[in-house]
């Protein structure tokens, strides 16, 4: 049985903080940033002129993902997302190793978007100013989940007031071209794939709000109309992005790109507004990582109450109402990766842990029956199947490390299991 939830605050329990528009902006502030700022360029040289269809492809799988992690969410609101889901669904391996998957795929993404802040605020440091930014939001965590709720709502005005400034001038421009929108001649399945798989790393801010599960008031209800809303909300975005990019920068371009939207509004003729781009690439990642920090924390927390992680992660403070240990340790994990990770391999190998974690997720839900509110079978079956290609077609040096990763952490499961 799943274990319940402390409405109240006890001790042991989370408190319920946070409403609709909470959970709406957490997911926002989780998924903008890290794909319009980190994701386009690796994506645009995958796909070349396909990165449209890539975009789409990674829609689709994010939406049978955000379907499925609703419905668990609704039916299991505990923090944990689908370390619970599969625990309590699949068994205790699976649980194990969709929680292994999150927080070792998701710690790469923090370390990514540290890193980001950090080439878009001081470049000639950025190692430096990734490892403050870590720092900084770490003890915003700490002081409590409605605090960071707060900040995500400035976060969210900041980004997407700068992006429709971005796609306004470049649409705008003399040099947009409508005609490199098309697909070429040299258009690839395998690169479409291979895209999606990289823009997912931007779709997976919407599992924040199952992993706040336990934050949430009247989760039931919530949970499964902020995860679809949130979604939908940032495709909308990244798709007038991404059409703004290629119109004046085209698929070559943007796969050269250092910063692709600082160099599109260049391109635009509006070289005035790329500082401001990069105050909003930079706040933007800043978004991203306080959310990402604020959900590993938590799939964290989950796995030491269930003694998978050592146990002593498992309090939660007494006056802030968060798991302060957990929270303590993955800060100090990410910045020790943020001071010499790669930004670029971080995104590959985030995207595989992340994609097999939605699968395990889509696997969870199939076994809901229609009065437990299951979706559609098709969803779920779709989003697995998609999930598990997708992590395939990824890059192979993200295959070869994400695999081994995964091996690592059933042989540590199986040893543990042994001597227990």
């Amino acid at each position: 049985m799943s274990r319940a939830p402390d409405a109240a605050g006890a001790p042991d329990g989370l408190r319920r903080r946070l409403g609709p528009a909470d959970a709406v902006v957490i997911g926002l502030g989780s998924m903008i940033g890290a794909g319009v700022f980190a994701a386009f360029g690796p994506a645009a040289e995958a796909a070349g002129s396909g990165l449209l269809l890539g975009l789409a492809v990674a829609a689709v799988v994010a939406y049978c993902n955000a379907t499925s992690s609703a419905r668990l969410a609704a039916r299991h609101p505990t923090s944990g997302g689908t370390y619970v889901y599969g625990r309590e669904r699949l068994g205790d391996f699976w649980g194990y190793l969709a929680g292994w998957s999150f927080v070792v795929g998701k710690t790469a993404s923090c370390a990514a978007m540290a890193l980001t802040v950090g080439s878009y605020v001081w470049p000639a440091h950025a190692h430096a100013v990734a490892v403050a930014a870590v720092v900084v939001l770490t003890a915003v965590n700490y002081a409590g989940v409605h605090r960071s709720a707060w900040l995500a709502r400035a976060v969210v005005a900041v980004v997407l007031a700068v992006l429709a400034a971005t796609v306004a001038a470049a649409l705008t421009s003399s040099v947009a071209d409508a005609g490199r929108l098309k697909p070429g001649d040299g258009l690839a399945f395998g690169g479409v794939l291979q895209a999606a798989g990289l823009l997912f790393f931007a779709f997976a801010g919407y599992a924040r709000l199952a992993t706040l599960g336990e934050e949430v008031r009247d989760p039931r209800r919530t949970i499964p109309r902020a995860v679809p809303l949130a979604l939908g909300l940032v495709l909308l975005v990244y798709t007038a992005v991404a059409v703004a990019a290629l119109a004046v920068l085209g698929p070559d371009g943007l796969a050269g790109a250092g910063a692709p939207l600082s160099e599109a509004v260049r391109a635009a003729g509006a070289g005035a507004l790329a500082p401001v781009v990069r105050v909003g690439a930079a706040v933007a990642a800043l978004g991203s990582l306080l959310a990402l920090i604020l959900g590993v924390s938590r799939t964290t927390l989950a796995m030491a109450r269930d003694r998978h992680l050592p146990h002593a992660l498992a309090a939660v403070h007494p006056r802030f109402g968060v798991p302060h240990r957990a929270e303590l340790v993955v800060g100090a994990v990410v910045a020790a990766l943020a001071a010499g990770a790669d930004v670029r391999g971080a995104i590959g190998f985030s995207s595989f842990g992340v994609l097999v974690y939605y699968a395990v997720a889509n696997a969870a839900a199939l076994t809901l029956t229609p009065q437990e509110g299951r979706p559609v079978r098709a969803v779920p079956l779709l989003g697995l199947a998609g999930c598990l290609v997708l992590a395939c077609a990824l890059p192979a040096s993200s295959v070869v490390t994400g695999a081994a990763v995964l091996a690592l952490g059933a042989v540590a499961y199986a040893v543990r299991r042994a001597v227990a």
